[in-house]
């Protein structure tokens, strides 16, 4: 399968640099790139060949790119897990569509016993102390699967090592009753949803009980219990049910109060993924208005709904350093910033791996971390680098998206070195966010604070 990588261009042949264009559509910049390092300008466009004449833009990359390249580098190369995403079953309550977790362990799968969780949080911690700065805590992922078909070993869990981590749920929403709810908000727990519609029609299309049943009047009942608390999220998986719904799910998101959304790329990992499949130009043009009218919404109530993942990529651009999330980079987070904990103490580089048997590096009862972090079934995936595969290699943006995602490039496509399903949608954001930064709105699109401690080494956006 080939991708629809933005290609790089050429300068005048008397300009000593690799800098490249890139037309992002806006009416008045272009963005020059140099691929192997992220370096980017934004140039006038009526004023390009004379920036490039004058060598300051190309006198200014030269002196900083080994920086640059160092940074980009250690962002890649030199991480240490800092989280791990623990399955405390593998049994779900759900028949998702696209779920990446095969049905059978969902539907008969076994829990993880409270006495074992425990003591893998132990294990973790003790593994953590050998690799975590001083008085950085790690962060715990519970994660699915459902994780609260658990919830006895789980509570336990959180109440065990609450000084010792920081915790999050990721959950469906159906178990999340006041009990719940009260326990994970008096532990500080984030938590976040999941929720495809702004109407059950829409919902149900890809998210229902293995009945066939809704869930998305329960998921609602859970947004409206956590209204008000700072630590929650909710994510919708973009298929090609939910596309022209788009729009008012996000205005359902931000009318509920919801801080922090996520429209995800439905994850093609498995075939039942396949079959809600949208199109990367459909994705792109729906997407982006959704971001929009996030935007717009803002505007009108001073009040953000930050989309977490389209953040990620204008932070990849404007500040690669203040990413919070891993997989739009090369080689992604698996393995490298986390890892995932299965129910019977596999060892995986993410969660997107669990159910493949490739990629089991070993059991967290019987072996080390760092002899799974160190394991071939580990290297397939720390080892996947867009610069040494195409098209990736020959696109200016690889940087910016990371060719996600490793498991579905190599489940849908067959093989590690290959792109994942939405090259052309990735492409699109990428120049959306460059328009957003043309424009100096880019702060608006990001969490407030997104710069403390953030230092500005460069400022070239050149008129």
């Amino acid at each position: 399968m080939t991708g629809s990588s933005v290609k790089m261009g050429s300068v005048p042949s008397n300009i000593r640099a690799p800098l490249v264009p890139l037309e992002i559509g806006h009416a008045s910049y272009i963005a020059l790139l140099d691929p192997a390092t992220a370096f980017w300008a934004l140039v006038a466009k009526d004023r390009l060949a004379q920036v490039l004449a004058s060598g300051t833009l190309l006198d200014t990359f030269h002196e900083r790119s080994a920086d640059f390249g160092r940074e980009l580098h250690d962002l890649r190369f030199e991480l240490k897990p800092s989280a791990v995403y623990v399955n405390p079953t593998e049994r779900c309550n759900l028949n998702c569509t696209y779920c990446y977790i095969p049905a059978t362990m969902r539907r008969k799968g076994k829990d993880m016993p409270t006495e074992q969780l425990l003591e893998a949080l132990d294990r973790l911690k003790a593994y953590f102390a050998t690799v975590m700065p001083a008085g950085r805590k790690p962060r715990i992922i519970f994660h699915g699967a459902e994780p609260l078909m658990n919830k006895v070993a789980l509570f336990a869990a959180i109440e065990a090592f609450g000084d010792d981590y920081v915790f999050g749920v990721q959950t469906n929403a159906t178990l999340l009753d006041e009990v719940a709810i009260k326990f994970l908000t008096d532990h500080g727990v984030s938590i976040g949803l999941s929720l495809d519609g702004p109407a059950a029609e829409i919902t149900d299309a890809t998210r229902r009980t293995w009945n066939g049943k809704s869930v998305h009047n329960k998921v609602l009942t859970a947004m409206d219990r956590l209204r008000g608390y700072d630590a929650w999220s909710v994510i919708a998986t973009c298929t090609e049910k939910n596309l022209d719904q788009l729009v008012p799910l996000v205005e359902l998101f931000h009318a509920r109060g919801v801080p922090t959304c996520m429209l995800n790329a439905v994850r093609c990992t498995l075939p039942g993924a396949r079959t809600v499949r949208p199109q990367d130009d459909a994705l792109a043009q729906h997407f982006i208005a959704a971001i929009e009218r996030s935007h717009a919404l803002y505007q009108e109530t001073g009040r953000k709904l930050v989309v977490a993942n389209f953040a990620n990529i204008l932070l990849a651009i404007v500040a690669p350093t203040a990413r919070r999330l891993m997989c739009d980079i090369s080689p992604c987070g698996g393995g490298r910033a986390f890892f995932a904990l299965a129910a019977d103490g596999g060892l995986f580089p993410c969660s997107e791996f669990i159910g493949l048997d490739a990629f089991n590096g070993g059991n967290l009862f019987h072996d080390s971390v760092a002899s799974a972090l160190a394991s071939p079934a580990f290297a397939k995936v720390t080892g996947r680098n867009v610069d040494q595969f195409a098209p990736c290699s020959g696109c200016s943006i690889r940087h910016f998206c990371g060719s996600p995602c490793p498991a579905e490039a190599h489940e849908m496509n067959g093989d590690m070195n290959r792109i994942g399903a939405f090259c052309g949608f990735y492409e699109e954001q990428v120049r959306y966010a460059f328009r957003l930064i043309a424009d100096g709105k880019a702060n608006d699109f990001l969490w407030d604070g997104w710069d403390e401690g953030v230092e500005t080494t460069l400022d070239l956006i050149l008129q």
